[in-house]
């Protein structure tokens, strides 16, 4: 069974920082790419950046300057510094990881339980 678990989140004032991490446990042939989604209300649930397993990041553009992700492989973690937050930011923010769960199974993707972000002005 694989598990991704999510930390951090919460409510900070407008231009504030927060945090995101997201450990993955369980067994599996290999972890691909990992990164966050988010989903404000009434809206579809968006990417917001992912990091592959070397290192290449791919960001929407409204986090592009303002977020960062790092990976750690050892600890099959990634986290998602987010700086200069702003009202729009305010969603849902989901860890996704996706992974093979053997050498001749296709890729499949798995979500964290979702870390409330809300930044107010």
């Amino acid at each position: 069974q694989v598990q991704l678990v999510e930390s951090g989140g919460g409510l900070v004032l407008a231009g504030g920082s927060l945090r995101l991490s997201c450990a993955a446990s369980g067994k599996w042939f290999s972890l691909n790419a990992m990164g966050w989604y988010r989903q404000a209300p009434g809206k579809q649930r968006e990417l917001v950046v992912t990091i592959t397993s070397a290192g290449r990041t791919d960001y929407a553009d409204s986090v592009k300057g303002r977020f960062t992700i790092s990976r750690d492989n050892a600890k099959n973690t990634v986290y998602l510094q987010m700086n200069s937050l702003k009202p729009e930011d305010t969603a849902v923010y989901y860890c996704n990881a996706r992974l093979r769960r053997s050498a001749f199974a296709k890729e499949d993707d798995y979500w964290g339980q979702g870390s409330q972000v809300t930044v107010s002005s």
